[in-house]
């Protein structure tokens, strides 16, 4: 894995807000249940306290010893809850850092050359839902992030209503993809007593598959409109991905069943 240059340090540094040690406004246990219920890693293990225990001495070290594909799954998620928590935020980036922030994981991504699709599950027997993965799949091993859109959108569609079916929840067949996960999230919140912060991070997930929807209707093959570029596209599909990771570890007795 590549250490960052000191400049991609210092964006790192302001687009997490890590100058004093913290990390966006996680505390030591918030921040630890993110990364355990989001990737399954344990954040305070001894792996990264090489050079410190506060937060961002462990995230430091995570991005530099951890392998890119884990690295850049995990910054672009954690850029997917800074957005949501960004007013609370004293100094925001600049454009310039959030772009060398992403050139860096690009970067690092690029390097790894490994297909992000692990989120992707076959969480019944389907003929259709095995194509519709393995297309997927090969989008993504030939590099093509933006035909992929459309696809995974479907690939959401299919694992909510699935999710919905499993509780005998009734969904229409013209309603969209954000309704069914809100519909979804507030079943899980009816079901289980949740952490706050999970339950924020499932409510910010509705609106991201609400803009998932606007991309495949404007911004993907699905009709005649011009594609997102490829580094765009990229980053959504992996926002995309991590939100369903973490759908997994929230929901470990029904997803994948």
């Amino acid at each position: 894995m590549p250490k960052p240059t000191s400049a991609e340090r210092r964006a790192l540094d302001a687009a997490f807000g890590m100058s004093s040690g913290y990390v966006l406004d996680f505390s030591d246990r918030t921040m630890a249940e993110w990364f355990e219920e989001g990737f399954g890693m344990d954040i305070q293990s001894g792996a990264y306290d090489a050079t410190g225990s506060s937060k961002a001495k462990r995230l430091r070290t995570f991005i530099e010893v951890e392998d890119g594909h884990t690295v850049g799954a995990v910054l672009r998620a954690l850029w997917v809850y800074a957005e949501e928590t960004r007013d609370q935020r004293v100094i925001p980036p600049s454009e310039a850092e959030v772009a060398t922030v992403f050139a860096f994981i690009d970067r690092i991504e690029a390097i790894e050359e490994r297909p992000r699709t692990d989120a992707l599950e076959r969480f019944k027997r389907d003929d259709t839902l095995d194509e519709l993965i393995a297309a997927i799949q090969r989008d993504i091993a030939a590099n093509k992030p933006a035909p992929a859109l459309d696809r995974l959108h479907l690939y959401c569609m299919k694992k909510f209503t699935h999710l919905l079916d499993e509780r005998r929840i009734p969904w229409d067949r013209e309603e969209p993809l954000h309704s069914r996960v809100g519909k979804y999230v507030r079943a899980l919140e009816r079901e289980r007593e949740l952490r706050r912060i999970t339950v924020r991070v499932l409510k910010t997930a509705i609106g991201i598959f609400d803009d998932l929807n606007d991309v495949r209707n404007n911004r993907s093959f699905a009709h005649d409109n011009d594609l997102v570029d490829a580094a765009e596209a990229r980053f959504i599909f992996d926002a995309v991905s991590a939100i369903l990771r973490f759908v997994k570890s929230v929901d470990t007795g029904r997803f994948g069943s």
